[in-house]
């Protein structure tokens, strides 16, 4: 894995990213001044050192490239044209070459890296003076986020290397890849440090207890399903129930009031948001939230007069999941004809939108909007979730249902309904697998989730997850009179088959490191 090992080698020479989360968040000393040798000395350095995971240039990369195209373009929720990657997971022809399924693969392994760096850098460097509590609590927060890193690898890739300490990797780069199996147990044991370890407060945008909970049910769930064909392990979907209730019942969080100030900055890290990435205005390219260039708007919606350039639009699947009653989701997720929104270009007295649809969620409006004069079209200020307290409320209800066709369980409607409540639903009656699935894709559409929700059907109910794919308009659409017209596709979309939810290694990995195409080995 040479070109995973020459990122490593950078790490050694830097020991910790310094660049892309917020100053409100943590400052950082001069580069100069950081080396193993002289930083992890006080539980201030631990924090500064972890504060360095939640963002940056990996998180840039995979934050532009791979968190809407994989998670929304690939599951058919949206697609975009003019980007032949991203035409590729529209259609179901990824091949070893995907761009950013390549950016995907090596941004996940430099933030494991980092974290594995950080993590070892306090077991052997931190003084006895630290308490231990504290050096666990570092430990957690970098375990958690390489815990996450190895579940996206699992979802995408199934099998694939597990890298603990990446010194050995400058000796020995050509590593087998594990069982896939192994490789969610590797995740699950670093979540479950990090629950264990993690405080139940801390400072706003901070890990606590409750995101490694809500990140262990969901990974648990997902697990359960793996070679289970028509039936999920039941001490999996317990497990995944018994962190997800933690989480709804004794974390003392509740929804945000209003669904659409989940994704306005001034509500960044709110008590709803579990995990969310650290983001600071004015980050050179690949290092910035860049979410903004998938923009539909023009300047008067721009942070510094630099429209979209990748206007990323509904398909026609998913803009007719949303019942007319469902307005507040639909409109903080994506824009339609003649749309107002009060908060963008607010000095210029609102925003009205007149092209025909695009993404709403994550774009923020202008620098004024947003009381940031720094920030760019690639360096937005919006803190976006990877998780929040309504998917885990959604993941209880799944690990509630298990492998009952429908359920009426008191906590799965509880909960279940709160996120519906929230949005302007009505309550639901009853729940089986195709009403949860439908109330997540319309909750999480834009933040990356719903790909996921189908490898994990996939696991245990491939038919099901195929067809779903099949069954979709993966297109876009004009909207004229109310009129709606679904365009034409960006290419031949070839029927999805199992093989779909598993991803071709990146060729160039596969180049330097044979040892890839061997069958996966047991890690434990």
């Amino acid at each position: 894995m040479r070109s995973i090992c020459l990122n490593i080698i950078a790490c050694f020479l830097i020991i910790i990213m310094m660049t892309g989360c917020s100053k409100s968040f943590l400052d950082r000393p001069p580069l100069s001044q950081i080396s193993a040798d002289n930083f992890y000395q006080t539980t201030s350095d631990l924090r500064l050192a972890t504060a360095a995971l939640y963002a940056g240039s990996p998180w840039g990369d995979w934050n532009y490239n791979c968190y809407l195209p994989v998670g929304d373009v690939l599951s058919g929720n949206m697609a975009v044209g003019y980007w032949g990657d991203a035409v590729q997971l529209n259609t179901f022809t990824v091949t070893g070459m995907n761009g950013i399924m390549i950016s995907n693969w090596k941004s996940m392994y430099k933030i494991i890296a980092h974290c594995n760096v950080t993590i070892n850098a306090i077991l052997q460097k931190s003084p006895n003076t630290i308490p231990d509590k504290d050096k666990n609590a570092a430990i957690a927060e970098a375990r958690f986020i390489r815990g996450f890193a190895y579940y996206n690898l699992a979802v995408l890739w199934g099998a694939v290397p597990i890298i603990e300490d990446n010194s050995k990797l400058i000796i020995s780069p050509l590593i087998n890849r594990i069982k896939t199996a192994d490789v969610y147990k590797f995740a699950i044991n670093d979540l479950t440090f990090a629950a264990a370890n993690l405080p139940a407060t801390d400072a706003a945008g901070r890990l606590t207890t409750w995101s490694a909970q809500g990140m262990l049910a969901k990974v648990y769930l997902t697990a359960a399903g793996l070679n289970h064909s028509g039936s999920r392990d039941q001490a999996l979907l317990d497990s995944a129930a018994k962190y997800a209730g933690n989480v709804c019942k004794n974390s003392g969080l509740s929804l945000q009031a209003n669904y659409a100030d989940l994704f306005k900055t001034q509500f960044n890290d709110n008590p709803e948001s579990l995990f969310a990435l650290q983001w600071a205005p004015g980050g050179a390219w690949l290092e910035g939230n860049m979410l903004q260039i998938y923009s539909p708007g023009g300047t008067e919606i721009s942070a510094n007069g630099q429209a979209g350039w990748f206007n990323i639009q509904p398909t026609v699947e998913m803009y007719e999941l949303y019942t007319t009653k469902d307005s507040v989701r639909r409109k903080a997720t994506f824009m339609i004809n003649g749309d107002y929104y009060p908060e963008l270009n607010a000095a210029g007295g609102g925003y009205k939108f007149t092209g025909s649809c695009g993404l709403k969620k994550h774009i923020i409006g202008t620098n004024k909007d947003n009381n940031a004069p720094t920030m760019t079209q690639t360096s937005s200020t919006e803190h976006n979730a990877l998780l929040r307290l309504a998917d885990v409320y959604l993941l209880y209800a799944e690990a509630k249902l298990g492998n009952s066709t429908v359920t009426t369980d008191a906590d799965a409607m509880l909960y279940f309904n709160k996120v519906r409540a929230r949005a302007g639903m009505d309550p639901a009656t009853k729940i089986d697998i195709d009403t949860l699935f439908n109330e997540r894709r319309i909750e999480l559409a834009g933040e990356g989730q719903y790909w996921t929700d189908l490898v994990r059907l996939s696991y245990y109910n491939p038919a099901k997850a195929i067809s779903k794919l099949n069954g979709e308009s993966r297109v876009t659409f004009t909207l004229s009179g109310g009129v709606l017209t679904p365009a034409s596709a960006y290419g031949v979309i070839t029927p999805a088959t199992i093989q779909s939810f598993t991803f071709p290694i990146p060729s160039s990995e596969v180049t330097a490191n044979p040892k890839l195409q061997e069958p996966p080995v047991s890690y434990f």
